[in-house]
């Protein structure tokens, strides 16, 4: 398939609400949450006021629509490490998924957070989400855990 992976615009900000609600993993059988989910205080945290310093998000589009998001910021989030360490967050429609184009998204953003002087990224993930071996693939390393989640970091 086809893509692009470029910066996100300005204008386009506002699509991070989407790709927030794609990120929530559902475990198998159960439903998928209302979208107003996203407007709880712990998950706003990942897109309010999106753009400020240490805000940087790359867009993979098809065919000029935009299908996946990857952005970080530093925030007390649940993968928050300390006040340097940018927490990563990934989301792509899920037509788009299994293509090849998460990986792409995510080496994309360790590149320009390194380029930037970043020294590792930092995230949160549910121990059965299929994404955890993803991201052991780019490079990040489980440094803490929960009964149910993992807190990884990938150092740069």
């Amino acid at each position: 398939m086809d893509y692009k992976i470029r910066e996100i615009r300005k204008n386009e900000y506002s699509i991070l609400s989407d790709f927030l609600y794609e990120a929530i993993f559902i475990p198998e059988g159960m439903d998928k949450p209302p979208k107003s989910i996203i407007e709880q205080p712990e998950l706003q945290v990942y897109i309010e006021d999106f753009g400020k310093a240490d805000d940087w998000c790359l867009v993979a589009e098809v065919k000029e629509k935009v299908v996946g998001a990857v952005w970080v910021r530093i925030m007390n989030d649940y993968g928050h490490i300390d006040d340097e360490t940018p927490s990563f967050s990934i989301s792509l429609y899920e037509e788009y998924r299994h293509l090849g184009i998460g990986t792409a998204l995510m080496k994309g953003m360790l590149e320009l957070l390194k380029n930037k002087g970043y020294k590792q990224t930092s995230l949160s993930v549910q121990k059965a989400n299929y994404a955890v071996s993803m991201y052991w693939k780019v490079g990040f390393e489980v440094i803490d855990e929960s009964e149910e989640e993992y807190i990884m970091v990938c150092r740069l």
